[in-house]
This record gives structure tokens, C-alpha cells and sequence, in this order.
């Protein structure tokens, strides 16, 4: 283990006795999104043990965005080592007590990214801890299933995409690509149409719509032409995915353009999950076999009249109606630990969020 460059981050260790490996065991899961950053510290539970509930959580974290894709990958590093390390200060433990790091993030998209993250936490913890890195969305997908990998997630905040496996341990994906190259649908995308027809309606090149006032109104700003400076002023995607639900409450008033927009976003999102679904043949071959399609993110929340989450299922079912919906209240990260000294695997349940309240658009 190396001192990395924050090794500043770790100064409270310095403060308590070093933990003897065996004596405490602990896990460290992350959930980091574009939003936010979440790590919770728990206790090593053994495989053959039921999971208590409400789980033994030991302490809890939140930090900022971890996407490397958004926010640079000296920032996203930051972010991860922060929030670890402020996990394991509250719970009283420490780096040598760690049995094993399970870090599903946004942004994990190619074996490169995943061995970079590999190689920057080896240089952080010791060399006994266990280290998994995977897309957040095969979190996500596991907290729907109960740890099996099987059926297909669909997550759609700041950013959207859409993941499957099969019960054979084929994957594939859709979207997940950022806002760049399209990832329609999303929270970023939702608002960055909006901004987009008010600039339009405001030239002339567009119909009139109520987003115009409604977003002027949420930002303080007085005239259309001010969107330009405040949109470039920092156009970080959690920033401008926040005004979703402007965009929703101009669609429940009747607007029309509000309401194509949605339309178009359910139209996009469903199509991510219809080509994993194709692609594995997760719904057999008669196209009506059953598998679990575990629904997460801000944008799916039924929290409001005009229900995207809703509107996506009732739009994939009419292609796949065994399409099983699931709204997990929380996020769990599986992942199976061998201990070196009893070659006993374990199975860690890490409840990252609650009720992805750290995810909901304000």
C-alpha cells in the first residue's frame, strides 16, 4: 500500500491503533453516480448467514459526483478516496481492517477503465483486500434480484442506461454512452431539450411554451438570451438535469412541448432496454418469456402525475409483456470474497442508499 497523493485524506488513521487483519472485519461499497457518491461500511457477513434486517450498516457517506466522464478523473478519484475514507473514520475502522472494496460506478464502461480504478485502489489499500469494480448498473440490477444477474436494469437520472445478463453470464448494453453521444432520455437529456426549445421559441424557430417562463423563474433570470451565460458558466450534467422537474410540471399544466419531450424520453429509454432484451433473448424465444426488468434513478421515480417510469414499462410490455417490473427501495452491491486463510467465500449485501434519496431530483 502507498501513500497516494491524498494521503492527507488518511491522517485520522494515525490517530487509532492499527487493526490486526481477522479482528474486525469490515466491507466498503460505493454506489458513485454523476449526482453523487455514496460508501457504506459494514461488517463481514458470512455467506451461509442471513442478511439481517435492516442490515448492520456501520456508517455511511455521501460525496459529490465519481464519474471520471463528467468531472475528470483526478476529481472522481478524489471524490472515491474522500468518501472511503470518511466511511471508515465513522465507523472507527481503518484501511487494514477492510476485507474487501465493491466500487460500482458510472463511467466503468470498457476493461480499461476498470483496470485503471483496479490499479489506483491497489495503491490504497493493502494488499490482503479483495477489489471489484463494475458499472453501477450491475448494482443496480443485483439490488432488484437479490444478487442474481439475470433479467435486465434500466437506470435513468442525471444519465440513463440499460444493462442485462443472462442466466448463462452473457451481457450486453445500451446507451450509457453520455450526453455527447446521446443518451436521450436521461435527466440531462430531458432538460437539455428543454433549454433547447426555449432558445428555439425565443428565436422564432420554435412554438411558444411555458418551459420559457418556468425555467427563467427556477434559474432568477429575466431573459432567454441570460440561458447562454448560465448554461456555460458550468455545464456539469447534474446541474442541468436538476431541471427535470420543471419540465415535468409544464407537461402535467398541458404544454405541449414539455409533453413531446417526455414522450420522446420514454420512447428512447424503452428502446435501450428493448435492445438488450434482443440481444439476449431474455424474453425466449416466442418473445413472451418472463425476466425481471428492475426499474432505478430520479427520472423513474412515481413521484409525480406524469409518471415516466410507469410510461416506459407500459411501452416495453407491449413488445415483451414478460417483462417483470422491479422498484428496489434500495441499491445493494453482490460480490463474492475468498479469504486467503479459510477459502471460505462470503457473500457481502451492501444497502447503498436508501430509498435512492441521495438520486431524487429536488
Amino acid at each position: 500500500m502507498k501513500r497516494y497523493r491524498n494521503g492527507e485524506i488518511w491522517d485520522f488513521e494515525h490517530e487509532m491503533p492499527v487493526v490486526a487483519v481477522g479482528s474486525r472485519d469490515v466491507i466498503l461499497g460505493l454506489d458513485g453516480g454523476t449526482t453523487s457518491t455514496v460508501c457504506i461500511c459494514m461488517p463481514m457477513i458470512p455467506f451461509s448467514d442471513p442478511l439481517p434486517e435492516p442490515p448492520p450498516v456501520l456508517a455511511r457517506a455521501v460525496a459529490g459526483c465519481s464519474n471520471h466522464n463528467s468531472v475528470g478523473e483526478a476529481a472522481a478519484r478524489e471524490t472515491l478516496e474522500l468518501v472511503m475514507a470518511d466511511a471508515l473514520s465513522k465507523s472507527g475502522s481503518n484501511r487494514y481492517a477492510v476485507r474487501a472494496v465493491c466500487l460500482a460506478v458510472s463511467g466503468v464502461n470498457h476493461p480499461t477503465d476498470q483496470q485503471r480504478i483496479l490499479n489506483w485502489l491497489r495503491d490504497i489499500f493493502p494488499s490482503h483486500v479483495g477489489l471489484y469494480v463494475q458499472n453501477d448498473a450491475v448494482a443496480a440490477l443485483a439490488s432488484g434480484t437479490l444478487g442474481k444477474l439475470h433479467g435486465c436494469v434500466l437506470i435513468a437520472g442525471t444519465g440513463t442506461i440499460a444493462y442485462g445478463f443472462t442466466e448463462d453470464g452473457r451481457e450486453a448494453r445500451a446507451a450509457g454512452a453520455g450526453p455527447v453521444l446521446g443518451d436521450w432520455g436521461s435527466g440531462y437529456g430531458i432538460a437539455a431539450q428543454a433549454l433547447t426549445a426555449v432558445i428555439k421559441a425565443y428565436d422564432g424557430r420554435g412554438p411558444l411554451t411555458l418551459l420559457t417562463s418556468s425555467i427563467l423563474k427556477r434559474l432568477g433570470l429575466s431573459s432567454p438570451d441570460e440561458l447562454i451565460g448560465w448554461t456555460y458558466a458550468d455545464p456539469s450534467w447534474a446541474r442541468i438535469a436538476a431541471l427535470v422537474p420543471v419540465v415535468i410540471s409544464c407537461a402535467e399544466a398541458g404544454d405541449e412541448v414539455a409533453n413531446r419531450i417526455l414522450y420522446d424520453s420514454v420512447l428512447e429509454l424503452a428502446s435501450s432496454v428493448k435492445a438488450v432484451v434482443q440481444r439476449l433473448g431474455l424474453c425466449g424465444e416466442d418473445g413472451n418469456g418472463k425476466f425481471p426488468l428492475v426499474m432505478v434513478g430520479g427520472v423513474l421515480e412515481a413521484n409525480r402525475r406524469w409518471d415516466i417510469g410507469k410510461e416506459v414499462i407500459k411501452c416495453i410490455s407491449k413488445d415483451y409483456p414478460g417483462a417483470l417490473a422491479i422498484r428496489p427501495k434500495k441499491i445493494q452491491c453482490f460480490t463474492r470474497v475468498t479469504l486467503p486463510t479459510a477459502q471460505q467465500r462470503y457473500l457481502t449485501k451492501v444497502a447503498l442508499t436508501s430509498n435512492f434519496s441521495s438520486r431524487r431530483f429536488q
